[in-house]
This record gives structure tokens, C-alpha cells and sequence, in this order.
């Protein structure tokens, strides 16, 4: 893959339009393709007004050049040409198997084919594939063309090589690339499920309300938003639903256990901000909840729910999903943590983690609470990670 490869993108919605915006702002010749023409369509007027935001700003130097070398398609043979196929269509197995069964029967051997699944299984999806060894995840946050992650997992079956070139081609795309094993959830949705999960069980039990939770993990832990915030940001049609996924790939461990306070949300359509009612409500003159400001419970909330942030980051690293470098990277750079858990943990010292787990666990004899075996071997060794 090189910067004349032609890189074709399934599916128009926000994210597919935001990578097809990346590869053509990196000089590549770009197809968007898309079954639905009025989504299509939405698409090609919001890359054209975004483009002419940017150049007006002057943060590129020609929207036209950029749309000059976009192709708006829907008929899927429009990929011929192309190197590279990314999709990024609904987190279903079964429509991307079948997409990229599709899309192989059109391009040529030597086209990468690449999922921008946020906790899929890559090796699944080769699997739908003839030649499976050419199919990679390439994970993009959102928004694509702001956010500097892109995970890179691959299969079961992709060629080793091709994860370099891969890791390469972000580079050039000005992104920062890491590599994460395929499993669920990859590092980002794996890692970062108990700043949900946990801020959820502690307004469950009572111990503090959403607006108190999020104020310590602000003030305290140094996060740019608390998680009840995030997720009426994200959304909870998708963030639920990651919880779900990871938590059924992983055999219903209870670290990942999903929330029925979540899931009602859901039910009940309201999604977050985009539909005006999430854990908060956001209508026009609504007035948010005050926090209680108390330093003692915020020091307390904000300690919970890092110990199990830093406890998933450890056994990520202990189970060989991801390097300690990428691990750290993942979280700052993927979600904009303050710092990198394993550097958290060395900044407390090990022996705190795990006393704030032990505890944990004590009091409620739940496996969700477990150390990670590496942290306590590290608290045991008086060990640094980074």
C-alpha cells in the first residue's frame, strides 16, 4: 500500500465519510460507497461544506483538491481499482461477513480488505473471506479526521507483513497507530469499560449521584469529562451496546457486566444528547444537577474507578493484547485520558492498586473486583511498568 493506492470506503455514515476524508486528504484517490443514494448524497454535502470550513480556516489548502479525488458510488463494483477497502458499516457480524464476501468478488487479489470494527472479531470476518490473509482491523475513533488513534488488529490468518505496511500507512495518514491483539473490545473498548461500568455501579448503590461522580472523576482524576457526561456524549445506542458485545465475547465475565440504568436508557430511546435525554436531561433550559463537592468522597469515587481502569490496562498487558507503549498510547491518545494507567500505577505504586482491588473484593466477594495476577506480582516485586 502506498500513496497511489486507491482506497475504497463502505458505508457513508459519520465514520465512513471521516476516513474517506482522512485517505483523500492524504493524497489518495478515494471511493465512498454507499447502497442507500440519500445517505450518499447527505454525505458528499457534509464533506463539502466540512472542506470548505477547513480551507476558509486555513487548515488545508484546497477542498476542491481533496474532492477532486473522491468518488461517490453505489454499486459496489466501483472498488475494481482499489488497494484498499475499509468498512465501516453497522457492528453486526453477519452484514460485514457477508459485505466483504461481497466486496472480494470484485477487486483484485492483492486488495487489502480492512474493518473499522470497534470490538468485532477480525479473525470472524476473514473467516467470510477466500483469502483471509489479507484482511486486517483498522480501528478509527471518532470523529476520523480529529482523532489521532487507529488500532490495528490482526486475524488469525493476516499476513504478518501486512500488519507493517498497515502500520506504516496510518503513519503517512498522520495518525498514530498501535497494534492490539484480536480480542474484544481491542485495547480502547476493553480497557476503558469500568470508567463506565464502575461510575454506573457506585450511582446504582447509592453512594453518589451521576453529577458527584463526574465531578470527581474531573477534579480529581483529571479527566476531560465525567462518564456520565461521555456517555450521554457518545451515545447509548453505541456505548451500551460495546458493553454488551464485550461482555458476551468475553464468556459474561462480570468485569464487563453491562447495567440495566444503561440498558433502560436504551429502551426507552433516550440516547444522549442527540436525543435530548440521556443520565442528564439536555432539552433547551434544563438545568443540570449540582455535584457535592465534598474532597473526601471525590478523592474516594475517583480512586474506585482508576484502580479498575489501571487493574484492565495491567492484565491487558499481562495477557499480551498490547505493548506497554501501546497500551499507554491507546488510552491517551484514543480517549484522552489524563496519563497512562501504567504509568498511573507506577506514579501510586502498585501496592496501592492492588490494597484498593483487595478491598474492593473483600467487601463484596465479586469476581469483577479481582486483581490481575501481574498487578500483584508487580506489588509484590516493588516492580515499575514504564
Amino acid at each position: 500500500m502506498t500513496a497511489s493506492t486507491i482506497v475504497g470506503v463502505i458505508g457513508s455514515g459519520a465514520m465512513g465519510a471521516g476516513i474517506a476524508q482522512v485517505a483523500a486528504a492524504a493524497g489518495h484517490k478515494v471511493v465512498l460507497y454507499d447502497s442507500n443514494p440519500t445517505a450518499l448524497e447527505k454525505a458528499k454535502n457534509n464533506l463539502t461544506a466540512t472542506l470548505a470550513k477547513l480551507e476558509e480556516k486555513g487548515k488545508i489548502p484546497s477542498a476542491k483538491a481533496i474532492l477532486d479525488r473522491m468518488t461517490f458510488a453505489e454499486r459496489v463494483n466501483a472498488f475494481a481499482d482499489c488497494g484498499l477497502v475499509i468498512e465501516a458499516i453497522v457492528e453486526k457480524l453477519d452484514i460485514k461477513q457477508a459485505v466483504m464476501a461481497k466486496v472480494e468478488s470484485v477487486v483484485d487479489k492483492a486488495c487489502v480488505l480492512a474493518s473499522n470494527t470497534s470490538s468485532l472479531s477480525i479473525t470472524s470476518i476473514a473467516a467470510a473471506c477466500t483469502v483471509p490473509s489479507r484482511v486486517i482491523g483498522l480501528h478509527f475513533f471518532n470523529p476520523a479526521p480529529l482523532m489521532a488513534l487507529v488500532e490495528v488488529i490482526p486475524a488469525l490468518q493476516t499476513d504478518p507483513e501486512l500488519v507493517l505496511q498497515a502500520t506504516a500507512l496510518m503513519r503517512t495518514w498522520g495518525k498514530t497507530p498501535v497494534v492490539a491483539k484480536d480480542t474484544p473490545g481491542f485495547i480502547v473498548n476493553r480497557v476503558a469499560r469500568p470508567f463506565y461500568g464502575e461510575a454506573i455501579r457506585i450511582y446504582e448503590e447509592g453512594l453518589a449521584d451521576m453529577a458527584t461522580i463526574d465531578h470527581a472523576m474531573t477534579t480529581y482524576g483529571g479527566f476531560r469529562m465525567g462518564p456520565f457526561t461521555l456517555m450521554d456524549h457518545i451515545g447509548h445506542d453505541v456505548n451500551y451496546v460495546v458493553t454488551e458485545t464485550v461482555f458476551q465475547s468475553f464468556y459474561f465475565d462480570p468485569r464487563y457486566k453491562p447495567s440495566f440504568s444503561q440498558k433502560r436508557l436504551l429502551e426507552a430511546g433516550w440516547l444522549g444528547k442527540k436525543t435530548g435525554r440521556g443520565f442528564y436531561d439536555h432539552t433547551a433550559g434544563a438545568e443540570m444537577p449540582t455535584a457535592d463537592t465534598n474532597e473526601e468522597k471525590a478523592k474516594m469515587i475517583a480512586e474506585r474507578i482508576i484502580a479498575m481502569l489501571i487493574n484492565e490496562a495491567v492484565d491487558a498487558l499481562h495477557l499480551g493484547v498490547a505493548s506497554a507503549t501501546d497500551l499507554e498510547t491507546a488510552m491517551t491518545r484514543g480517549v484522552n485520558y489524563p496519563k497512562g494507567l501504567l504509568a498511573w500505577c507506577d506514579e501510586w505504586g502498585s501496592e496501592k492498586c492492588l490494597s484498593l482491588l483487595d478491598a474492593l473484593y473483600n467487601e463484596y466477594h465479586e469476581d469483577r473486583y479481582r486483581a490481575s495476577a501481574l498487578l500483584r506480582k508487580q506489588a509484590m516485586g516493588n516492580k515499575k511498568f514504564v
